[in-house]
């Protein structure tokens, strides 16, 4: 059964009266949904100019006016998106996802803007981070927090802070710990989940593990061959692994089918919480031999294949990316202050929340990853999904 323009509609007024009340005036809601409408249209770029057209707007001041200096607070309206996400996608064993991504810019003014490494570009460019928590579950994955990294440069030059408008309490934090923080956010509102696993960014840090031990959390994340767990360096033992005891596991599926690997588990040593088991997990790629260790933690009993599993719902951060710059702009703003950011890339979130829960609810069960958005509009991904254009 198709989701027809009611049914989307509906869910469309729904979430806009959610966040309904973060507005101090109907004006102010009135922007939001134009802010929205302008995201979820099918224009090829989410500029200024084509989000206000899109919106009935004759300039885009109205709509820049509202994303910079409205009267408004992102932090609730992104417990608003977490809250709804969670709603239609939550379950008892759910996946969060920490990552970061690039926004590649010009020019020194955008905040936290700097030259440094990022994914996108897969080299050093002038850009601003962004670390983002995702949510993942059987019904989906999408994104439920944001956190815009300021590089300590930046934290340092108080006139650079004051012209960005980076409020004064804030203070530097590594992306790490913004993914901690998000973490504990979301621990502490909620939000219904047992795994975490991010790359090896998050996985060296021994803070955020030490954390979700604590906590009675399970996760497998990716480490780098630096990394030194339970006093065994990952790198010095990567060559000295046994021929023997390897399985085969699907960490996914991609595009020609299920991306199958081989992996090892074998114990970590160190102290547990009773009933847990610590353990390394190693990824061996089929058609070269090349090997990504993970450090898992999980309830005895736990099979290696389930967390071969989770090892590969780290992949759907990357879906969410994707789907989120291509379909609904995160990355096409037009703003340069710390607010700034987190209220676009948050009604960005709510976009692509809309999307990913229509997408749930339909009778196509399958999750985001199997559309390619590099040459395709909305409109068309809204007709593959079952959801009216």
């Amino acid at each position: 059964m198709e989701i027809d323009t009611r049914t989307a509609e509906s869910e469309y007024i729904g979430l806009m009266n959610r966040i309904g009340g973060a507005f101090s005036s109907e004006a102010g809601f009135e922007n939001a949904q134009k802010y929205m409408k302008g995201l979820l249209d099918g224009t090829s770029r989410k500029n200024g100019w084509q989000m206000s057209e899109a919106a009935g707007e004759s300039t885009p001041y109205r709509l820049q006016q509202f994303i910079n200096r409205g009267r408004y607070d992102a932090e609730e309206l992104q417990a608003i998106e977490r809250e709804y996400v969670m709603e239609n996608l939550g379950e008892t064993e759910g996946t969060l996802v920490v990552d970061d991504t690039g926004f590649v810019k010009q020019g020194t003014k955008s905040c936290g803007v700097q030259r440094q490494y990022t994914g996108t570009a897969g080299k050093v460019c002038n850009c601003q981070v962004g670390v983002f928590l995702t949510y993942a579950s059987e019904r989906g994955h999408c994104p439920i927090d944001r956190r815009l990294y300021m590089p300590k440069p930046w934290m340092g030059d108080a006139a650079r802070r004051k012209e960005a408008g980076v409020p004064k309490e804030l203070e530097f934090a590594t992306k790490p710990a913004l993914g901690l923080e998000m973490i504990k956010s979301a621990t502490e509102a909620g939000v219904p989940y047992q795994w975490v696993t991010g790359d090896c960014a998050y996985g060296d840090c021994e803070t955020l593990r030490s954390w979700l031990e604590a906590s009675g959390k399970s996760y497998v994340l990716n480490v780098s061959r630096k990394a030194e767990i339970g006093g065994t360096n990952v790198g010095a033992v990567l060559p000295w692994l046994p021929k023997d005891k390897w399985f085969e596991a699907s960490c996914g599926d991609g595009s020609k089918g299920a991306k199958l690997y081989d992996w090892l588990a074998r114990p970590l040593p160190g102290p547990v919480a009773p009933g847990f088991r610590r353990a390394m997990l190693v990824r061996r790629s089929r058609s070269d031999g090349e090997m990504k260790a993970y450090v898992a933690y999980a309830p005895v009993g736990t099979t290696d294949q389930k967390l071969a599993q989770v090892a590969g719902t780290r992949w759907t951060v990357e879906t969410c990316f994707r789907e989120a710059k291509n379909e609904v702009g995160l990355d096409q703003y037009e703003v340069r202050t710390y607010d700034g950011w987190h209220r676009h890339v948050t009604f960005a979130l709510l976009a692509i929340a809309l999307i990913t829960v229509l997408s749930a609810n339909s009778l196509d069960k399958k999750s985001l990853q199997q559309h390619d958005p590099a040459n395709t509009s909305l409109d068309e991904f809204k007709k593959k999904r079952n959801l009216p254009v």
